[in-house]
């Protein structure tokens, strides 16, 4: 069995120093000479020569790099962006609730000034529930017997009479909307004084029966409450007339009046729980 040499070779080890040697020479020359020197001129050969091939890579290199850095960053961003998307979903739900507390606001704010000029003695409900189908005239409020609400006691919202309550509860009520067919308001003519009776229907629309041929309505004529039989205070809205039809065989006037409540998006009402301190509840116009 043959033993390799272990021992480098001796050419090797004199070749390593003479490039040692040589090198130190070289650098010993170049830092003595002065710019003009040979080894500077030499130098600058040397670069002039491989400045467009180390341009070259960089060009090449360049968008290689610049996609890295793209890619290395690419999981921050993505971070970045969740949590800049999360806070902004927290901001548009804050600003729906803003939104919602001010609109909810200003109706409230709205409907006690009615009140308020009316001298009504009133307590504010929120509507919790609504007809579902046309066959109901009934809605419910959020206000029973343990607020003071009683069976009969007037509901009205900002645009007009919306109807009585029906049925009592300790925390709700159903209110019997005017624009039902069981419905029945004493009303007048605001413009002729004229009186009569509004009774709803299953179209929602009303219909104002025993008017004297002789102060018939027209068309945009409002209609209030007439105060008479004391349900409900004198002169809330109850609607505008959109039709009138006197024909000379009929004993009283046909005369189709259109509430101004809108019962698909009334959200809030106010519950009359007393008589009207003044002289009258007043008008809306």
């Amino acid at each position: 069995m043959r033993i390799a040499d272990s021992e480098p070779k001796r050419g090797n080890v004199t070749l390593l120093v003479a490039l040692i040697v040589v090198s130190l020479v070289l650098v010993t020359m170049y830092f003595r000479e002065n710019d003009s020197g040979v080894l500077h001129g030499a130098r600058k050969v040397m670069l002039a020569v491989t400045a467009p091939l180390s341009d070259a890579g960089d060009a090449i290199a360049s968008p290689f790099a610049a996609a890295g850095n793209w890619l290395s960053g690419l999981g921050v961003s993505r971070t970045d962006i969740d949590a800049v998307r999360a806070q902004n979903d927290q901001l548009r739900a804050r600003l729906a609730d803003l939104e919602e507390a001010r609109q909810e606001n200003d109706r409230l704010r709205a409907l006690v000034q009615f009140a308020e000029e009316r001298k009504l003695t009133k307590l504010g409900a929120r509507v919790i529930g609504r007809p579902t189908s046309s066959w109901e005239g009934v809605i419910v409020i959020d206000r029973g017997s343990a607020d003071g609400v009683v069976r009969g006691m007037p509901v009205l919202a900002l645009q007009g009479l919306v109807g009585q309550i029906e049925e009592v509860s300790p925390n709700s009520s159903r209110v019997r909307l005017i624009t039902d067919p069981e419905s029945g308001v004493a009303a007048m003519v605001q413009s002729s004084r004229a009186v009569g009776v509004v009774r709803g229907s299953i179209d929602r629309t009303l219909r104002m029966d025993f008017v004297d041929k002789k102060s018939v309505p027209k068309v945009g004529d409002v209609i209030i409450t007439s105060g008479l039989g004391g349900i409900y205070p004198k002169g809330l809205v109850v609607g505008d007339v959109v039709a009138v039809d006197a024909l000379r065989a009929d004993l009283y006037p046909r005369i189709t009046v259109l509430s101004r409540v809108p019962i698909d998006r009334i959200e809030e009402v106010l519950v009359l729980l007393g008589p009207v301190t003044g002289t009258g509840a007043g008008v809306v116009e």
